[in-house]
């Protein structure tokens, strides 16, 4: 276990995920994503559902990032947010299981430290990840003893509201790096090989890269956004 998971230090993680709501929706097209995704030298993958993950394995032999998204009418918390979701990951021996670990409140009013301390006396052997969105809580979960550090919802919170710009990012991460005792996996936001490069130049332990690689719909989305800003004039490209 330990030298699979080493294998990420340094190294590229995909995000193979699709909702429900998502054209690639599929447990098959995700294990042929990540597929695609070693292929072109990823060393790790983050998937959504257990049957996502089963369905990886099939596929590839490389760790895996495992979180369940679910959403509950008494929080906000929707990544991994109960001991239900926990069960479920650690029942198909997901390497390392993510979760939600912002201030927010998870289902049923607990907090983080309530929740991670549940998680560890059931699971002591479970390596997790933190999914923060600041720097504050990036520290807190530093002190409960998370495996990894994730910096994967800074701007997609309240209480992390502008901080996406790029260099807001990378301060944050660096005034991070000089501070904690585990490793940090920089994920979100990170929109170019370039970006992948620096995080990883700045200490980072490894990289995690969705959208940009799997969800060719935001890639679309991008090309046309670009396209749209043109004034086209035909006769810049035929002879009339």
């Amino acid at each position: 276990m330990k030298n699979k998971i080493e294998q990420i230090k340094g190294n590229l993680i995909v995000s193979c995920q699709a909702l429900p709501e998502e054209p690639l929706h599929s447990s098959f097209i995700m294990g042929r994503m990540a597929l695609a995704a070693k292929q072109g030298g990823a060393r790790g993958i983050r998937a959504n559902t257990t049957e996502d993950i089963e369905e990886i394995r099939k596929n590839v032999d490389l760790p895996i990032i495992g979180i369940i998204k679910k959403e509950y009418p008494d929080s906000r918390v929707y990544i991994t947010p109960t001991m239900e979701e926990v069960d479920r990951l650690a029942a198909v021996h997901t390497e390392i299981i993510a979760m939600d670990a912002t201030s927010a409140l998870r289902p049923g009013g607990l907090t983080l430290d309530q929740f991670y301390t549940a998680v560890r006396e059931k699971y002591p052997e479970q390596l997790l990840m933190a999914d923060c969105s600041t720097e504050e809580e990036i520290l807190h979960a530093d002190s409960l003893g998370f495996d990894f550090l994730g910096t994967t919802l800074i701007g997609y919170t309240p209480q992390s509201e502008g901080l996406r710009v790029d260099a807001n990012y990378f301060e944050i991460i660096r005034r991070v790096l000089k501070k904690v005792k585990h490793p940090v996996i920089a994920e979100g936001n990170i929109n170019t090989p370039r970006m992948a490069k620096d995080v990883l130049e700045l200490g980072c332990y490894s990289v995690v890269v969705g959208s940009r690689i799997t969800r060719p719909q935001v890639i679309t989305q991008d090309f046309v956004r670009e396209i749209g800003r043109l004034e086209i004039n035909p006769g810049r490209f035929f002879s009339l």
